[in-house]
This record gives C-alpha cells, structure tokens and sequence, in this order.
C-alpha cells in the first residue's frame, strides 16, 4: 500500500505544479478569462493524473530504491 501513496504523492505534486504554473503564465501573458481557464485546467487536472500515475509509481519506486537500497545478499 506504501508505493501507490507515495505515488499519489508525486502524481499530485506534479498535477498541481503544472496546473499552476500554467495558470499563472496564461494569466500573465494571455487575456483569457477565468472561465476559460477553468474550462482548460478542469479537465486537465482530471485526465493528468489518469495518465500519468504509472510514471508516478515508476518514479516513487526510483526514489525509493535511491533513498533505501536493498540489502545485499538476499530478499528484502
């Protein structure tokens, strides 16, 4: 059960840091309204995550065999 939450965790952040980061910039530089881009983000922050959770349990799976190797020599 570990894996998929810490999964969740980085499917999240990532969903989150995009959704923002492009809201702020469409904001600064475009003239689009708030209902366009609750009309752009909504539907993004609901497929994103769909999409992208495998990546999310590849990269938790990467970070936690970087953070806490397996011992040497037999099963975990």
């Amino acid at each position: 059960m570990g894996y998929y939450v810490g999964a969740i965790y980085i499917n999240y952040g990532f969903t989150v840091g995009i959704a923002l980061t492009g809201y702020f910039l469409l904001n600064a530089y475009t003239n689009i309204t708030l209902n366009g881009q609750l009309v752009l983000w909504i539907p993004f922050c609901v497929l994103f995550p769909l999409l992208f959770f495998r990546h999310s349990k590849s990269l938790w799976l990467s970070f936690d065999t970087l953070f806490n190797p397996p011992k040497e020599g037999g099963s975990p």
